[in-house]
């Protein structure tokens, strides 16, 4: 019989957990430039950032980056109001995981990735390349 547990979609703490695996998995020199930036899920992505990003849509914002990327600072030596973090939106995340048909970890690995990216300082198409698997290009 099926448990019914394996036929819900998964939870922000599940999609947080998988973050966390994925981030795990990952040599423990490339772990130490990430450890220090929080993974958030939330349902949604707010609607200030959806205008940030000049998006209406919601569903096609699945990840975040917030803050200022590696060799981006300003220069001071002054903190910075928020922390950089990443976002995974869990809405859009089941929404593109029902549309691809692949595992739900193969998202959040690639939405995981692909902000990353955007933390070392590269740009979309720079990220949207590491997130195929094909950083150089």
């Amino acid at each position: 019989m099926t448990n019914r547990g394996d036929l819900l979609p998964p939870s922000t703490d599940d999609l947080a957990a998988m973050a966390t695996a994925i981030i795990d998995s990952f040599p423990p020199s490339f772990q130490a430039l990430i450890r220090t930036i929080p993974v958030r899920v939330q349902e949604w992505p707010e609607e200030a950032q959806l205008a940030e990003l000049g998006l209406d849509d919601p569903l096609d914002l699945t990840g975040l980056y917030a803050g200022v990327p590696l060799g981006h600072g300003d220069g001071s030596r002054l903190p910075r109001s928020e922390p950089d973090m990443i976002y995974l939106f869990r809405q859009p995340i089941l929404f593109e995981w029902c549309q691809r048909g692949s595992a739900i970890s193969d998202v959040v690995f690639d939405v995981l990735t692909h902000e990353i990216g955007h933390h070392f300082g590269m740009d979309e198409a720079a990220a949207r390349r590491l997130e195929e698997g094909d950083p150089e290009g």
